[in-house]
Protein backbone atom coordinates (compact mmCIF):
# COMPACT_ATOMS: atom_id res chain seq x y z
CA UNK A 1 0.00 0.00 0.00
CA UNK A 2 1.46 3.50 -1.34
CA UNK A 3 0.24 6.37 0.41
CA UNK A 4 0.62 9.90 -1.31
CA UNK A 5 -0.08 13.08 -0.27
CA UNK A 6 -0.19 16.01 -2.75
CA UNK A 7 0.40 19.43 -1.11
CA UNK A 8 1.17 23.05 -2.80
CA UNK A 9 -2.13 24.23 -4.42
CA UNK A 10 -3.43 27.55 -4.07
CA UNK A 11 -5.22 30.65 -5.86
CA UNK A 12 -2.61 32.09 -8.09
CA UNK A 13 -3.41 34.96 -10.41
CA UNK A 14 -3.13 34.25 -14.65
CA UNK A 15 0.37 33.93 -15.14
CA UNK A 16 1.31 32.85 -11.89
CA UNK A 17 3.25 29.51 -10.79
CA UNK A 18 2.87 27.09 -8.07
CA UNK A 19 4.88 24.06 -6.97
CA UNK A 20 2.79 20.72 -6.28
CA UNK A 21 4.77 18.28 -4.31
CA UNK A 22 4.06 14.37 -4.00
CA UNK A 23 5.60 13.28 -1.00
CA UNK A 24 4.54 9.42 -1.30
CA UNK A 25 5.42 6.62 1.96
CA UNK A 26 7.56 4.49 -0.05
CA UNK A 27 11.19 4.90 -1.83
CA UNK A 28 9.48 6.59 -5.06
CA UNK A 29 12.84 4.11 -6.58
CA UNK A 30 10.80 1.60 -6.96
CA UNK A 31 7.95 2.71 -8.60
CA UNK A 32 7.58 2.42 -12.34
CA UNK A 33 5.71 5.14 -13.11
CA UNK A 34 4.32 8.61 -11.51
CA UNK A 35 2.09 10.61 -12.46
CA UNK A 36 -0.18 13.92 -11.81
CA UNK A 37 -3.86 14.13 -13.05
CA UNK A 38 -6.51 17.11 -12.94
CA UNK A 39 -9.91 17.69 -12.52
CA UNK A 40 -12.21 20.15 -13.35
CA UNK A 41 -15.63 20.74 -11.89
CA UNK A 42 -18.38 18.58 -13.99
CA UNK A 43 -15.39 17.39 -16.78
CA UNK A 44 -13.19 13.65 -16.21
CA UNK A 45 -10.13 13.41 -14.70
CA UNK A 46 -7.06 14.27 -16.49
CA UNK A 47 -3.86 12.86 -17.14
CA UNK A 48 -1.17 15.66 -17.45
CA UNK A 49 2.30 14.05 -17.18
CA UNK A 50 4.39 11.15 -16.01
CA UNK A 51 7.74 10.40 -15.35
CA UNK A 52 9.06 6.99 -15.53
CA UNK A 53 11.75 5.35 -12.76
CA UNK A 54 14.30 5.83 -15.45
CA UNK A 55 13.37 9.50 -15.52
CA UNK A 56 11.45 9.46 -18.76
CA UNK A 57 8.88 12.54 -19.28
CA UNK A 58 5.87 12.77 -20.64
CA UNK A 59 3.13 16.05 -21.27
CA UNK A 60 0.26 16.67 -22.28
CA UNK A 61 0.14 18.97 -24.92
CA UNK A 62 -1.74 21.84 -23.47
CA UNK A 63 0.66 21.70 -20.66
CA UNK A 64 4.29 21.18 -22.65
CA UNK A 65 6.39 24.23 -22.01
CA UNK A 66 4.94 25.50 -18.72
CA UNK A 67 4.29 22.32 -15.99
CA UNK A 68 7.75 20.47 -15.27
CA UNK A 69 7.30 17.23 -13.56
CA UNK A 70 10.73 15.94 -11.04
CA UNK A 71 11.56 13.44 -8.51
CA UNK A 72 13.74 13.44 -5.80
CA UNK A 73 14.32 10.12 -4.52
CA UNK A 74 15.78 11.00 -1.54
CA UNK A 75 12.62 12.57 -0.22
CA UNK A 76 10.43 10.57 -1.95
CA UNK A 77 8.78 13.59 -3.16
CA UNK A 78 7.49 14.26 -7.14
CA UNK A 79 7.39 17.72 -7.78
CA UNK A 80 5.38 19.43 -10.33
CA UNK A 81 6.19 23.38 -11.27
CA UNK A 82 3.08 24.72 -13.23
CA UNK A 83 3.95 28.42 -14.78
CA UNK A 84 2.44 30.09 -16.72
CA UNK A 85 -0.50 29.49 -15.28
CA UNK A 86 -4.30 29.81 -16.87
CA UNK A 87 -7.54 30.35 -15.91
CA UNK A 88 -8.19 26.91 -17.31
CA UNK A 89 -5.64 24.95 -15.37
CA UNK A 90 -8.24 24.94 -12.40
CA UNK A 91 -8.73 21.77 -10.95
CA UNK A 92 -8.24 19.33 -8.56
CA UNK A 93 -4.78 17.64 -9.40
CA UNK A 94 -4.04 14.43 -8.15
CA UNK A 95 -0.60 12.28 -7.68
CA UNK A 96 -0.55 8.78 -9.03
CA UNK A 97 1.56 5.81 -8.40
CA UNK A 98 1.28 2.94 -10.72
CA UNK A 99 3.12 0.05 -9.40
CA UNK A 100 3.34 -3.52 -11.08
CA UNK A 101 -0.29 -5.17 -9.35
CA UNK A 102 -1.32 -1.57 -8.86
CA UNK A 103 -1.97 1.82 -8.56
CA UNK A 104 -2.12 4.45 -5.67
CA UNK A 105 -4.12 7.94 -5.76
CA UNK A 106 -3.34 10.79 -3.21
CA UNK A 107 -6.58 13.44 -1.94
CA UNK A 108 -5.57 15.80 -4.60
CA UNK A 109 -4.48 19.53 -4.01
CA UNK A 110 -7.03 22.53 -5.42
CA UNK A 111 -5.35 24.52 -7.50
CA UNK A 112 -7.75 27.88 -8.50
CA UNK A 113 -6.19 30.30 -11.10
CA UNK A 114 -8.21 33.67 -11.11
CA UNK A 115 -7.45 37.42 -10.70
Amino acid sequence: QVQLVESGGGLVQPGGSLRLSCAASENIASINVMRWFRQSPGKEREWIVSITRDGDRIYLNSVQGRFAISRDNAKNTVFLQMNSLKPEDTAVYYCNAVMPSNEYWGQGTQVTVSS
